[in-house]
């Protein structure tokens, strides 16, 4: 049995928070897993299109904040809409965990979330799994039941 975790109330502000999806990008931009829980609209295009309309467009911001930063060192973390908040972390290895999120998060809060999520989850299952080729999508139920576990942990601490 999975448990969806969606959302959660942030004592601090006493907002509702949500995590609407979750993508995992290998360095070379195929999905590796995808998770969804409070998303209302469905996308219009095949799940294979939303992939790599995603990844093409964190490519693309990514190669932008390069080019028109100040500093030598900055580096694409979030964007922001209306509805939704965008964020990403980067691997050394160039892995790429993203995530969207109602807009009450704060950018360091999730940055530290998709952090432990690398380290706490991706790193121990999926990475030290000898089962599993991080050059195709991540099938494995203890890999997912240790996300949703992760997940659900964190909106409960909130």
């Amino acid at each position: 049995v999975i448990l969806l975790a969606s959302s959660g109330i942030n004592a601090e502000y006493g907002v509702q928070i949500m995590i609407y999806n979750l993508y995992i990008f290998n360095p070379v931009g195929q999905c590796l897993y995808y998770g969804e829980w409070e998303r209302t609209k469905a996308a219009d295009m095949s799940q294979d299109e939303e992939f790599k309309l995603v990844y093409g467009m964190l490519y693309s911001l990514k190669s932008f904040v390069t080019r028109i930063s100040p500093a030598t060192s900055d580096n694409f973390q979030c964007y922001r809409t209306s509805k939704y908040k965008l964020s990403m972390y980067e691997t050394p290895s160039g892995c790429k965990l993203v995530m969207n999120t109602s807009v009450d998060w704060s950018a360091q809060s999730i940055n530290e979330i998709l952090h432990s999520l690398y380290k706490e989850v991706y790193v121990e299952y999926a990475v030290k799994n000898p089962l599993l080729s991080l050059q195709e999508n991540i099938d494995s139920e203890l890999f997912k039941n240790k996300i949703e576990t992760f997940i659900n942990t964190r909106l409960r601490d909130m």
